[in-house]
């Protein structure tokens, strides 16, 4: 592939090496570091004129210093004269402000913000994965590719619980509905919800199952468990309404605070994430997490970018 670097910041090193090994690509030289006042400094190691860059930054860790570092490569590259900047965000920082709720009507809209920062530093592309909102593509005047991982997920269901066709596919709250109605249809089995009301943030008050799951397979689906209350509260729902048994599965495990205690002491039979967030660390203290690789997506979209090719294909397949 001519005329083509790709480059990984320092959030997640392991996804942008498979990313380019994928694709047959060395990964772009790239120094990142911090002053002693912790500014951070980058430099581009290579010539990038004319070429077509891509920038794999995950939205995890040290979260406001990787998005800082996305940006200043991002205006690295472009005013080294790279023909085009797209920025690679599998993991989207701030993707839950992305709104004003009734309550607290002073709230700030950050992932709006982020999305002009990301304009503003000179990104011409964003390719990420399971936005929290699909709204927020919105925030953006430049594309923006929102891929899913639901075709990794249908392939992990299918090839790793032998009862999935006695399952119900389970959303944790009614904003996932959507998300889990079109994989319960995809596998053709039912889907059920649970309806939680919130006193404040990060604390659930009570939960109420919406749908049958006596007898069966509970499967939690959902775009991201961040300190894990909700699912493990969940997980503990459908048990009491006769779930036989109780996996869950998440696009993005941030697994901050008490998440991997709540897990251990939960009656998962399995948490499985994608690695748009490393997991290495998490796995050592929680044997019931597993890894979905999505690399092979992230990197078909960039080559069918990079070829002026559809990515829509992506919706519904996983590559081989």
């Amino acid at each position: 592939m001519p005329n083509i670097k790709i480059f990984s910041g320092s959030s997640h090193p392991d996804l942008g090496q498979k990313i380019a090994d994928r694709l047959g690509l060395e990964l772009g030289k790239v120094v990142t570091k911090k002053f002693s006042n912790q500014e951070t400094c980058v430099e581009i190691g290579e010539s990038v004129r004319g070429e077509d860059v891509y920038i794999v930054q995950s939205g995890c860790g040290e979260i406001n210093d990787n998005l800082m570092e996305l940006l200043i490569m991002i205006n690295a590259c472009k005013i080294a004269s790279a023909s085009r900047v797209t920025a690679v965000i599998p993991c989207f920082p701030y993707a839950r402000q992305d709104k004003k709720d009734k309550v607290g009507s002073r709230a700030p809209i950050s992932a709006k913000l982020v999305a002009n920062m990301l304009s503003v530093s000179g990104a011409n592309h964003i390719i990420t994965m399971d936005l929290h909102a699909s709204q927020i593509q919105g925030f953006f005047d430049i594309p923006v590719d929102n891929l899913y991982a639901e075709p990794a997920v249908l392939k992990w269901i299918k090839e790793n619980i032998n009862e999935w066709k006695n399952c119900t596919i389970v959303s944790p709250d009614a904003g996932g509905a959507k998300r889990v109605t079109s994989i319960a249809d995809r596998l053709n089995v039912d889907f059920a919800l649970i309806h939680k009301e919130r006193k404040k943030a990060n604390e659930v008050d009570r939960m109420v199952l919406v749908g049958d799951v006596k007898d069966r397979v509970a499967i939690l689906v959902d775009d991201m468990a961040d300190t894990c209350g909700t699912i493990c509260h969940a997980a503990d729902k459908l048990v009491s309404a006769g779930a036989t048994k109780v996996y869950a599965i998440l696009t993005h495990g941030i697994f901050s605070g008490p998440a991997i205690t709540r897990i251990n002491n939960a009656c998962f039979e399995a948490v499985v994430v994608t690695n748009t967030i490393p997991q290495e660390d998490k796995m050592k203290h929680c044997s019931k997490i597993q890894v979905i690789d999505i690399s092979m997506i992230l990197a078909e979209a960039i080559r069918r970018t990079h070829n002026g090719e559809s990515v829509s294909y992506l919706f519904s397949h996983v590559p081989l």
